[in-house]
């Protein structure tokens, strides 16, 4: 019944917006009588960096408490903490590839959207070495944040078009992405980031 009422309203619509050309031909296999009606519209973003964020205390504020941070690749996964995000998909090859390198940090940054997962995400932060869980910052400290780090990384189970991947480029910041079709969509592959399929290949390719 839900899928019914969707279609009736996509045929009561003046138009539907697609963010990119695969969405439009996918979306257009299940409205061929509307095919007219669809339009791609790739997501605009703009980013601001705050010009008073001080990098050391952010990442001592998220629980790295190291002299020689500026030393550190600090990945960053920029997310809201829910399931389609997928926020611990990375954890443990994270946590491996510290314990070989302890230069080699995750850093989780985002609003705290499901609390049954917030508590589940907190608890294996808690007792993993070299992944740890950042305060949700301003839209500004968030893009300072980002322009400091080493990369930032993509873990979600679906994408439309994900504006943490868009802002990283406008930041400059290299993007590692999970090869999904939304992220496929914007990220080249070793071109403009890199995508990977699972946390082995990942852990392969750095």
């Amino acid at each position: 019944m839900a899928f019914a009422r969707v279609i009736m309203c996509v045929f009561m619509i003046r138009f539907a917006v697609a963010f990119t050309d695969k969405l439009k031909e996918e979306a257009e296999l299940f409205l061929l009588s509307q095919n007219g009606k669809i339009y791609v519209q790739p997501q605009g973003i703009q980013t601001e960096v705050a010009e008073k964020f001080c990098w050391t205390e952010f990442l001592r504020s998220s629980g790295v408490s190291r002299e020689d941070v500026d030393q550190l690749h600090v990945f960053l996964l920029v997310c809201g903490l829910r399931r389609v995000k997928d926020p611990l998909y990375l954890v443990d090859v994270f946590s491996e590839w510290h314990n070989e390198n302890p230069q080699n940090v995750l850093v989780i940054i985002g609003p705290k959207m499901d609390p049954v997962l917030t508590v589940e995400v907190e608890a294996v932060v808690k007792r993993t070495a070299g992944v740890f869980l950042a305060q949700e910052r301003s839209q500004q400290e968030l893009h300072a944040a980002m322009k400091r780090c080493f990369a930032v990384v993509n873990c979600s189970v679906s994408e439309g078009m994900s504006a943490a991947i868009l802002e990283a480029m406008d930041l400059g910041v290299p993007v590692v992405a999970r090869d999904i079709p939304g992220n496929a969509a914007v990220v080249q592959h070793e071109v403009t980031g890199v995508l990977y399929s699972s946390p082995q290949v990942y852990s392969d390719k750095y």
